[in-house]
C-alpha cells in the first residue's frame, strides 16, 4: 500500500471527487428531457481513473452505479485508452457486453492531459423507449432480447468533438421518443463535461503523478477499511432463498434465488449462487454484470456506511455463478426485467446476515419497485387549448413499497430501497405527459409487517385513462411471496393490482403483464409492505396509537 505524507491533503481530494460527481448527477437530472430522469431520478454518475477503476460514485442507483464498472470495461476492452483522443464520447447499453438492461444507456468520456488519459467520466440513464415490441421497452412478454429494443456495443459516438451523425440517426430512427432520447443523451453530454472540467483544474492544481498517487491511496484504504468490517462479521456460510413469482410467461411458476454467504474471517467474501433457478423464458434474466451490481451494493450495506464508496470497497468479493441460471444466462435471452432480481438478491444478502445479527440488519423490505410504462398516442383535441397535431407519448411509472423494521426503528413507507433509489411521477407531471389522470396516491393502510417494530407500509395509486387506447407494461413483484418479518416479527402485506373497467367490471392484473386500458378504465396498484422486526405484543402502547392515528394501521391490525 502507497504511504500519505499529507492525510489532510488525501481527505480533500475524496471530498473533491464526491462533489465533482455529485454536481455531475445533479447536472444530468437538471438538463435531462424524460420525466423518468429529471422527477424519478432514474439516472447515475461515476468516476475512473485511467485503468477503468471506479474512484467516486455519486449518491444514486447502485443497479446502475455497480453496472456503470463493466460498461467501462467493455468500452476500453473495445477502445484502449491509447487510442482515446480529447473530445471522444463512448456509449453503449446491450447487458451482455457489459450493460445492465437496454434502456440504461452509458456514456464514457476520457480526461486527456498531454496526449495521456488521466481520468473518465461516466453516466448511465434510462431512456424513456429503445424500441422493441412495446412501448417503454420493458416488455414483460419478452421471449429473447431481440424483442427488448436497440442493442448498442461499445461505439464511439464522438471524436475530437464531433458527434457520429450517422449513429445518432440510426439510433433516433429505432426510438419512439427520439427527441427526448437524444435530450437526455445531450444532459448526459453535458453532465460528462463538467465532470472533466472540474478534474482537470483538480489536476492543474495539485498535479497528476500527485493526483494519480492520491487515487491509488483512496482505493487501498477503501479495501482495507472493507476488509477490517468484513473481517469484523462471524466467518462462516449463510443461505437465504427467496422466490419471485414469476418470469412474466409462466405466470404459475415461482423463480428460486438462493444465495450463501462466505465470509472467511480473513476480509474476504464470496457470493455462490448455485441452487438458483435455471434461466428462463421471460425477462426476468439477470445478466452477470447485475449481480454484481447487487453483490456490490450487498458488502457496502453490511460494512461501514463511512467508507468511502470506491473500486477499492469491492476487491474483497467473488461471485460464483451457475451457467445457463437466472443470474447468467445465455444470449439472446431477455433481460429487461433484471430490476426485482438485482433487489432480491441484495434483500437475500442482508437477509442471510441477519439471521446470525439480527440486532445489526433489518428485516426484509418490499425489494420491489412497481414499474408502470404507459405508452399511446395523445390526440390533437385531447390536448387542451393547443392546436398541436396529435403525439406519441410514453411515461414510465416507478411505484416503491415499504423498508422493513429494525431494532429500534419502525421500516419507512413508499421508500425505495437496496438497489434502485427511484420516485413516483407527480400527479402534475404525469398528467402533463399522457392523457392519464393520478385518482389517488396515498400510503396503504396495514401493509407494514406488524411487530415491536413495524414494517414499512406500501402504496396505493388510481390512475385514470381519459383518451385511449393505452398500453401498459405491469412489472411487480411480491404477489405471492411476502416480505418475511425478523425475530418474531409479522410479514409484509402482499402486492395486488386491479383494472376497474368504464362497464363495471373488475380484472385482476398479474404481477407482470401487458395491459391495455380504453377512455374511463382505471388501474389500481397496491405495493407491498416490509416486514416487522419483534414480537408485536412488544409494540408500545404510544406506537399503536400513532399507528391508528396516522391511519397506517385500521383498528384491530395491531
Amino acid at each position: 500500500m502507497s504511504r500519505v505524507t499529507d492525510p489532510v491533503l488525501l481527505e480533500v481530494i475524496r471530498y473533491r471527487l464526491e462533489s465533482i460527481v455529485e454536481e455531475m448527477q445533479w447536472s444530468l437530472i437538471r438538463g435531462s428531457f424524460s420525466p423518468v430522469v429529471k422527477e424519478a431520478l432514474d439516472a447515475s454518475c461515476s468516476l475512473f481513473d485511467a485503468d477503468g477503476t471506479v474512484i467516486a460514485q455519486s449518491r444514486s442507483n447502485p443497479s446502475h452505479l455497480g453496472s456503470l464498472v463493466f460498461s467501462v470495461r467493455s468500452i476500453l476492452a473495445q477502445y484502449p485508452v491509447s487510442s482515446m483522443e480529447a473530445g471522444d464520447v463512448f456509449i453503449m447499453n446491450d447487458p451482455y457486453l457489459g450493460g445492465t438492461h437496454l434502456p440504461d444507456i452509458a456514456l464514457v468520456m476520457p480526461l486527456v492531459v498531454d496526449g495521456r488519459v488521466v481520468a473518465m467520466s461516466a453516466s448511465m440513464a434510462h431512456q424513456v423507449d429503445v424500441g422493441g415490441i412495446m412501448a417503454g421497452s420493458v416488455p414483460t412478454h419478452a421471449t429473447e432480447i431481440f424483442h427488448e429494443g436497440l442493442r448498442l456495443p461499445a461505439l464511439r459516438l464522438a471524436h475530437r468533438g464531433v458527434i457520429d451523425d450517422g449513429l445518432l440517426r440510426l439510433i433516433r430512427q429505432n426510438v419512439r421518443m427520439p427527441d427526448t432520447l437524444q435530450g437526455d443523451l445531450n444532459a448526459q453530454l453535458a453532465a460528462g463535461k463538467i465532470a472533466l472540467r472540474r478534474l482537470a483544474e483538480t489536476g492543474a492544481r495539485y498535479g497528476w503523478p500527485q493526483l494519480g498517487a492520491l487515487f491509488t491511496e483512496l482505493l487501498d484504504r477503501s479495501e482495507a477499511m472493507t476488509r477490517k468490517a468484513l473481517a469484523a462479521l462471524p466467518a462462516g456460510t449463510y443461505h437465504y432463498v427467496d422466490y419471485l413469482d414469476n418470469d412474466g410467461i409462466d405466470l404459475d411458476r415461482r423463480i428460486r434465488i438462493e444465495v450463501a454467504v462466505t465470509l472467511d474471517g480473513q476480509g474476504n467474501v464470496a457470493f455462490d449462487f448455485q441452487g438458483t433457478s435455471a434461466q428462463v423464458r421471460g425477462p426476468l434474466n439477470i445478466v452477470p454484470s447485475g449481480v454484481h451490481s447487487a453483490a456490490f451494493y450487498g458488502v457496502r450495506a453490511i460494512t461501514d456506511p463511512a467508507i468511502p464508496t470506491n473500486g477499492g470497497c469491492f476487491r474483497p468479493v467473488t461471485v460464483k455463478l451457475p451457467p445457463r441460471s437466472l443470474v447468467n444466462p445465455d444470449a439472446p435471452a431477455p433481460v429487461n426485467g433484471r430490476t426485482p432480481v438485482m433487489k432480491r438478491i441484495a434483500s437475500c444478502i442482508v437477509g442471510a446476515l441477519a439471521q446470525v445479527l439480527p440486532e445489526r440488519f433489518p428485516a426484509a423490505s418490499a425489494a420491489s419497485v412497481l414499474v408502470l410504462a404507459f405508452g399511446g398516442e395523445w390526440p390533437k383535441d385531447a390536448q387542451a387549448g393547443t392546436h398541436a397535431p396529435s403525439r406519441r407519448f410514453v411515461v414510465t411509472d416507478l411505484i416503491n413499497g415499504g423498508s422493513g423494521a429494525a431494532l429500534g426503528h419502525d421500516g419507512i413507507d413508499g421508500i425505495a430501497t437496496d438497489m434502485t433509489n427511484g420516485m413516483s411521477l407527480t400527479a402534475e407531471v404525469l398528467e402533463l405527459e399522457a392523457p392519464i389522470r393520478l385518482l389517488r396516491c396515498a400510503i396503504r393502510a396495514d401493509s407494514g409487517g406488524t411487530g415491536a417494530f413495524r414494517g414499512g407500509c406500501g402504496l396505493e395509486r388510481e390512475y385514470l385513462v381519459l383518451h385511449g387506447p393505452v398500453s401498459i407494461s405491469h412489472r411487480g413483484e411480491r404477489h405471492y411471496a411476502r416480505a418475511p418479518g425478523l425475530a418474531g416479527g409479522g410479514d409484509g402485506a402482499l402486492a395486488t393490482s386491479e383494472i376497474l373497467r368504464v362497464d363495471g367490471r373488475i380484472e385482476t392484473v398479474p404481477s407482470k403483464g401487458m395491459l391495455v386500458l380504453q377512455a374511463g378504465d382505471r388501474l389500481r396498484v397496491f405495493t407491498p409492505g416490509g416486514g416487522g422486526y419483534g414480537p408485536v405484543a412488544e409494540r408500545t402502547p404510544e406506537a399503536i396509537a400513532e399507528d391508528l392515528r396516522s391511519g397506517k394501521v385500521t383498528a384491530g391490525m395491531d
